[in-house]
């Protein structure tokens, strides 16, 4: 059920990304480590056909249903998860497109229809196992002009970007980067827990903290030692809630945003007015440090 939207208390969101039959024994492993902390609502992102595998698991959509009863949600995390389209744009879009994500940003240059064409079947696809998806984020959190316009007539209630929360609904968004590991290099896997505690720290007085966890996070036991310490100083202060309950707290229609919520123009600590437009997608990549995909 919804949340209040009145209350004023400091939130968490901790999701599982890249949920699909081919990740789902180190989704298992994360899920387990963060119960080993507390029992709190989590957001599973899961993927219809996750990099077109034709694979099906009638284990972890039965697990899903569990986590659904419990209070989880079920979240769309695109439908493939591969950018399969043909290179353009500036060099900094091909590089964030080939090198940064490795041709993972499924929407990062889908024109509107495609867009919408992939979206419908995404949610096609929850339909058919009972599931209704009200939240959208994309892979490697990129997004085109054409995504995000199919996005607004998509019906979803809320949208999450690198940087930003959206809520569709209200036309707000909070600024929220969201906490992330690198864990497929080993460089990332010293760099990234001191950029996440960075991160928690700048973010201690906003509204809003993510922590999004990734299938290879699980495989290095000091990264999940990294998780489980995070995890339990943000629950110290703050209380977790799934992605679609914080959109009903922080963008109810009507109301007047809470501290830290950002209006449709605002001005960032660089100076640059900053637009909710599909040029957004674009300052997702302003952090000093994210991972690759």
């Amino acid at each position: 059920m919804p949340v209040s939207p009145e209350s004023t208390q400091p939130l968490l969101c901790v999701s599982i990304h890249d949920v699909a039959p081919a990740t789902w024994p180190d989704c298992l492993r994360l899920v387990q480590a963060i119960r080993a902390v507390a029992d709190i609502p989590l957001t599973w992102l899961v993927v219809p056909h996750y990099h077109f595998r034709p694979e099906r698991s009638a284990q972890m959509e039965a697990c899903l249903d569990v986590a659904r009863a419990r209070g989880d949600e079920l979240c769309l995390h695109g439908y493939s998860h591969l950018d399969t389209e043909a290179n353009g744009g500036g060099l900094r879009g091909r590089f964030l497109r080939n090198v940064y994500t490795r041709r993972e940003g499924e929407f990062a240059a889908l024109e509107e229809a495609e867009a919408r064409r992939r979206l419908e079947l995404g949610m096609a696809w929850f339909q058919e196992r009972g599931w209704t998806p009200e939240g959208f984020v994309p892979p490697a959190w990129l997004l085109g002009e054409g995504a995000w316009r199919a996005l607004r007539t998509s019906g979803f209630k809320y949208v999450t970007t690198f940087s930003h929360f959206h809520c569709l609904e209200s036309g707000r968004a909070v600024l929220s980067p969201s906490m992330v590991y690198a864990a497929r290099n080993r460089s990332g896997r010293i760099l990234s827990p001191r950029v996440a505690d960075a991160t928690a720290r700048m973010l201690a007085q906003r509204p809003l903290v993510r922590f999004s966890l990734h299938p290879p996070d699980a495989r290095y036991p000091e990264l999940v030692r990294h998780i489980q310490q995070v995890l339990e100083r943000l629950l110290a202060q703050r209380e977790a809630v799934t992605k679609i309950n914080c959109a009903y707290r922080l963008g109810a229609p009507g109301g007047e945003p809470p501290a830290g919520l950002t209006s449709p123009t605002s001005r960032h600590a660089s100076g640059h007015t900053h637009s909710h437009s599909p040029d957004n997608s674009h300052s997702v990549h302003s952090a000093a440090y994210r991972p690759s995909y």
